[in-house]
Formats: structure tokens, C-alpha cells, sequence
């Protein structure tokens, strides 16, 4: 049995609404809609607006809280040897980078998990799945006694919140018309990347309220079990599925075969996974280098200032796109890069005067020109297609595009993975950091090269500002 939606006109409106071309949505039971169509004006003011904007905001909550769990161990692991545990330098990297492999993973089969099941649906699941780690970290960090390999299987688990990622982005895209799509997906995406700064700087404060001389460790996990609960309830009550969402495997496999998915992806690890990898490991940077700064006592609480570089990032990430509209979004990466290199650089250089304030405000600005190459990359991809398409704008560019997006998101976090590890291994190889310092300088720099002769130069993409 279905219900037509119908609206009625706004009172006393001096013309008449546009008349509208498709069919009138209709309800099933289980909040699906039939007959969506956003690019529908008339359907889109009358009533489309209003359902995608109740959809967008509790696919911001949830994936907020996807980031939040996937970065609960890059504090909790810096914190677990004053808690008791035994556990050396290699072990803490490994409990930090383990969720950013996990969630990489994941990024790719949660893209085509909503069309599957529906968009309300799939964000009720994937809030659900959030309760494992959170339980998982609970109760392994209780006991001191706890085995490495247990701890490492729990972290696993919060790769759950990176994977979340992919399904809100692309449940998200379903919902908006092509014009508005970049506005509300970078919404999406930056509400999101705001939890990880939120975890970092809630839960210093939270295990060492009313704890006299002990960190109470179980509460990191414990304290965001009724914010899912709210999630999980807040979708099932207010979200929708979409009955023309549909997996785009053609999309995907042609996307696949575009070599310039793979060059994107190299860019994006070093921008994304440059910001999700750095994120994952200050807390971890700032103990090891200032442990006197690792926490500061804010009105008798702890607070970590590590969570300023998620933050700063997270902020800066809109306005990589706005850049990119204006001057391009190759020119802007290419950009990114040159101050990422300097920047580190300077890290690299004034590492040895153990300022820290001049490590933290270093570290800052290289948050930032992470967050502005996120969005420079992520801008760059539909237009890279559209040129690659001939810039006709049709359907199968289109769906190459979207499709590469999902792809790109997914290869881009694996840098989470390989930042926390490359500085593991030089602190192995020679114990300190400033091998892998050096290693990400080279890296950017041939990103930068890359960027230039494949995008910026003349003659490359034809007469098109990428």
C-alpha cells in the first residue's frame, strides 16, 4: 500500500508553482519513497528540500559519531602504559594505525551497501555495528592484563566508523540534485571529520574526571553509547530510503579502468590521508616529543591539545573546494603540496629545539594545508571525468565520476594507515621520527610534480582549469 505526498501551495503565493513533470512521491511501509526525483523543481520546493535536509542532518550525526569511534584509539592507546599496560612503541603505533586499515577496507563494500538495503535502513545498521567497539573497548582496556592481540582485535573493530564514511556519502548523494550535491556532501563530509577532533579532545577529559590517581580508561567507550543509541533511534525515526538508489557496479568497473582514478587516489592519500593519518597520531607525537604537553590541567581536568589538528583540518576542508572553484582545483593541491613540504620541513628542522609551542603551531598549518587539499582532490574528480568524457556532462560520466569518488574516498584512508606506520618504522630503524619526516617530504614533492604535469601544465587537459 502506497501514500502520495502532496504539499499544498504557500499562501497567498503570487504565481503559480511550477507544474511538475514526474510522478508524485508515494510512501511504503518502512519509510520508503517511490518516484524521487530531485532535479524535479517542483517536486525539489514543494517537498524534496525539506526530506533531503532532514536526511542530511542525521547523516552528519551519524557519521560524526563514525569518526569519533574510528579515532577513540589514537588517544587511548598514547594513555595505556600510565594505566598499567606493557606495551612498547611499535605495539601503540600498531593499536593506532589498525582501525584506518580496517575502515580503508570497509569503505569500499559500505559504498554499495545502501542501495541494498535503503539509506534509513543501512545508517541504522551501520550505527548499530558502532556498539562493538565501543563495548570492545570497554572492557579489554579494564584489565591491565589484557593481551596485545585482544587489544589489536578490538581497535580492529572501530574500523566500523571509518567505513561509515562511504555509505553516508553516498546515501547523501541520492537524496540532492546535481547543483546542490557539492554543498551538502561537503556538509556530510566535514560534520563528519569533526569527530575525530571531538574524541580527541572529550576523552583526556572524561577518563580522568573523579579519577584520584588512576585514569578510568573504560569510560572512553562507555560515555558514546547513548549518543548511537540516539543515532540508531534518530534514523529509524527520521531518515528514508530511497527506492531508486541503485548500485552502480557498471560505474564502478569503468571507473576502475580509468587511469586517472589511480593518479587521484595518489593524490588524495597524500591530502586526506596526510590529515587522517596525522590525526591518528599527535596524540602519540606530542607524548613521545613533550611529554610534559601531552596533557594540560584546564580547571582540574586533563585536556590534550592534539585534537586542535583534526580540528583545524576539519575546518579547513570547505575551503579547499571554494578555492577550487575560483582558480581550479589542480592549481590548489599543487599549492597544498608546496606548503605541506615546507611545512614539514620546518617540523623536521626545529624538531631538535623541543619548542613545542613552534612544533604544535608547525603541526597546525600543515593540518591545514591537508584540510585545503582534501578539498582541492575531492573537487577535482567530477571535473577530471567531465574532460575525460569529451565535457559533454552525460549520463555514464556522470556515473564514472560518482562512482570514482566512492572509490577514491576509500583508497585516499589508507594513508591513515601508512603515516602511523612509516613513523613506526623509523622510530624502529633509528629512534626517532625525522627518516619519516623526511620520506613524507619526498612524498609531497612528487605529488606536487605529479599534479603539475598531469593537471596544470598547458596542453595536458586540454584548454580546461581542472
Amino acid at each position: 500500500m502506497t501514500e502520495t505526498l502532496s504539499a499544498a501551495p504557500p499562501h497567498g503565493a503570487p504565481t503559480q508553482a511550477p507544474e511538475s513533470t514526474a510522478p508524485a512521491l508515494a510512501t511504503r511501509p518502512g519509510r520508503w519513497i517511490d518516484n524521487w526525483n530531485p532535479e524535479d523543481t517542483a517536486q525539489w520546493s514543494s517537498q524534496g528540500r525539506a526530506i533531503a535536509r532532514r536526511n542530511l542532518n542525521w547523516s552528519i550525526f551519524a557519521e560524526f559519531l563514525g569518526f569519533v569511534v574510528w579515532q577513540l584509539w589514537s588517544i587511548v592507546a598514547v594513555t595505556l602504559p600510565a594505566a598499567g599496560f606493557d606495551l612498547g612503541t611499535g605495539e601503540i603505533f600498531w593499536l593506532i594505525s589498525i582501525p584506518s586499515l580496517v575502515g580503508a577496507t570497509l569503505r569500499i563494500p559500505y559504498s554499495f551497501l545502501v542501495p541494498k538495503f535503503g539509506g534509513r535502513n543501512w545508517t541504522i545498521i551501520s550505527a548499530a555495528l558502532l556498539l562493538l567497539p565501543t563495548i570492545a573497548l570497554a572492557l579489554c582496556v579494564s584489565n591491565p592484563e589484557t593481551p596485545f592481540g585482544v587489544l589489536l582485535a578490538a581497535a580492529a573493530l572501530a574500523g566500523f566508523g571509518g567505513g561509515n564514511f562511504a555509505s553516508s556519502m553516498s546515501n547523501i548523494t541520492y537524496f540532492y540534485p546535481q547543483r546542490e550535491k557539492g554543498w551538502a556532501l561537503g556538509l556530510n563530509a566535514a560534520g563528519g571529520n569533526l569527530g575525530a577532533s571531538v574524541a580527541q579532545f572529550v576523552v583526556p577529559i572524561v577518563i580522568t574526571v573523579g579519577a584520584a590517581a588512576t585514569l578510568n580508561l573504560p569510560v572512553a567507550g562507555w560515555i558514546w553509547i547513548p549518543f548511537i543509541l540516539v543515532a540508531m533511534f534518530g534514523a529509524a525515526r527520521y531518515m528514508d530510503n530511497l527506492s531508486n538508489a541503485k548500485a552502480d557496479l557498471a560505474g564502478s568497473a569503468a571507473a576502475l579502468k580509468e587511469p586517472h582514478l589511480w593518479l587521484l587516489s595518489l593524490l588524495y592519500i597524500g591530502t586526506f590521508g596526510s590529515f587522517i593519518g596525522f590525526a591518528s597520531v599527535f596524540p602519540k607525537l606530542i607524548a613521545d616529543q613533550f611529554p610534559e604537553f601531552s596533557t594540560i590541567a584546564v580547571g582540574g581536568t586533563a585536556v590534550s591539545l592534539a585534537f586542535l589538528g583534526a580540528l583545524v583540518g576539519s575546518l579547513a576542508r570547505p575551503y579547499g573546494g571554494r578555492l577550487s572553484d575560483r582558480f581550479g582545483g589542480a592549481r590548489i593541491t599543487m599549492l597544498a603540496f608546496a606548503a605541506m613540504g615546507t611545512i614539514t620541513v620546518g617540523v623536521l628542522l626545529t624538531l631538535p629545539l623541543g619548542n613545542f609551542w613552534l612544533f604544535l603551531g608547525l603541526f597546525l598549518l600543515l593540518f591545514a594545508a591537508a584540510g585545503i587539499g582534501n578539498g582541492s582532490t575531492y573537487r577535482m574528480v567530477p571535473v577530471v571525468f567531465a574532460v575525460r568524457g569529451g565535457g559533454t556532462g552525460d549520463v555514464s560520466t556522470q556515473r564514472k565520476a560518482a562512482a570514482a569518488l566512492g572509490l577514491i574516498s576509500a583508497i585516499g584512508a589508507y594513508g591513515g594507515f601508512l603515516i602511523p606506520q612509516a613513523l613506526n618504522l623509523s622510530f624502529q630503524a633509528t629512534g626517532g621520527y625525522a627518516g619519516a619526516f623526511l620520506g613524507f617530504v619526498v612524498g609531497y614533492a612528487v605529488l606536487l610534480v605529479l599534479t603539475y604535469v598531469v593537471y596544470v601544465r598547458s596542453g595536458r587537459m586540454g584548454a580546461h582549469k581542472i
